[in-house]
């Protein structure tokens, strides 16, 4: 699953590291050609963001293909992990510093990570069997937990119903998910464990941070409930494995690729008027032969009317869910896109490729519920 990459050089101190590419081009608009003689689609459009230009450049950072990348709760902060086996961090508004570069982070690619809900923390996995816990104010790592006997391949977090815990749960190729303590008094023994019975490639809370979304091997989505410690449902309809879960904002409905490139959109309210809780099917961002696990994204301005994918095509598929209609075929990237974010508060879409580079681009706001 595209696990393996170059290894840097050995280090692991926090870089300070000026702007990785020049500034963006001032012009408004760039041609979506690859050919850098051929501009003919420059022109002026309405901008919708705070960024510096549509379109802005993350790159210089990583020798490796970046594998995800996220922005932080605020908006303000983008982190990105890479087969190169380091960390990056990013202003995302101007001059969009690569502010730290974690190198050597873990022993072997960084697969997946998220930004703590509530502490100054991230959270990564990687295919050496660890969890760790950083401080991004410092760079310094806080925790190292061998959490699984097998490579991890993703992460989530939740703030636990009630109780101002915040839960991590992390999926592996050992066949087990694990419920972690995460904050900044985090302990090194998982919560709980449930037991899968083949490799699992993503994993998602529900939005009361009692039940957790799995994928795996087996085409299907499995679904555990926390204060049961046991499985109590499980969705099917992929014909393939499922490479990522997402979670609607208003929680209703999970997002999930897979490698056969039908994106389904399931229906996971308690009551669902489909009875195989299908609500979409979307086509449009081929997942390729390389066997990567594409994550996807919910638009949150909008409050979750739009998702967005990447593909082996080096693009970045948008789709309307109500409609199940392409709204945007974004290109720019020279390899897979690899994983997706939508901005928190403003329409920007953050892309991460296997070409080593992120890019930060506008889309049309959209209309607020």
């Amino acid at each position: 699953m595209s696990k393996r990459g170059p290894s840097p050089p050995p280090g692991g101190a926090v870089i300070k590291r000026a702007r990785a590419t020049p500034p963006p081009s001032n012009q408004i608009a760039i041609s979506s050609s690859n050919d850098d003689r051929n501009k003919g689609l420059i022109r002026t459009v309405q901008r919708t963001s705070n960024l510096e230009a549509p379109i802005v450049s993350l790159a210089g950072a990583h020798s490796g293909e970046i594998l995800s990348c996220r922005f932080d709760p605020t908006g303000q902060n983008i982190a990105a992990c890479s087969t190169d086996r380091s960390i990056s961090l990013w202003r995302t508004y101007p001059p969009n510093t690569n502010y730290g570069l974690l190198s050597s982070h873990a022993k072997a690619p960084i697969l997946d990570l998220q930004w703590s809900l509530c502490s100054p923390l991230l959270y990564t996995v990687s295919a050496d069997h660890t969890l760790c816990m950083t401080d991004v104010t410092t760079g310094q790592r806080t925790r190292k937990i061998r959490a699984h006997r097998e490579i991890i391949n993703s992460i989530d977090r939740t703030m636990a119903s009630g109780s101002g815990i915040e839960l991590i749960a992390t999926g592996s190729d050992d066949g087990t998910v694990k419920i972690w303590e995460g904050g900044e008094e985090a302990g090194k023994q998982a919560v709980a464990t449930f037991e899968v019975k083949c490799p699992v490639t993503s994993v998602c809370w529900s939005i009361d941070g009692n039940s957790v979304y799995v994928g795996a091997i087996d085409n299907e989505v499995h679904i555990y409930d926390l204060r049961k410690s046991e499985q109590v449902s499980s969705l099917t309809g992929h014909i393939d494995t499922p490479t990522s879960l997402s979670l609607s904002p208003n929680g209703n409905y999970l997002l999930s690729p897979s490698f056969s490139s039908q994106t389904i959109v399931w229906d996971v309210r308690p009551f669902s008027p489909s009875p195989n809780r299908i609500h979409r099917v979307l086509q449009g961002a081929p997942a390729g032969f390389e066997n990567t696990l594409l994550r996807g994204a919910w638009s949150k301005d909008d409050g979750g009317k739009r998702v967005a994918l990447g593909g082996a095509d080096r693009m970045v598929c948008i789709w309307d869910v109500d409609s199940g209609r392409i709204l945007y075929k974004l290109p720019g990237h020279k390899g897979t896109v690899t994983a997706v974010d939508f901005h928190p508060k403003e329409p920007i879409i953050l892309t991460g490729s296997k070409d080593g580079t992120m890019l930060l681009g506008e889309i049309e706001a959209g209309l607020n519920v």
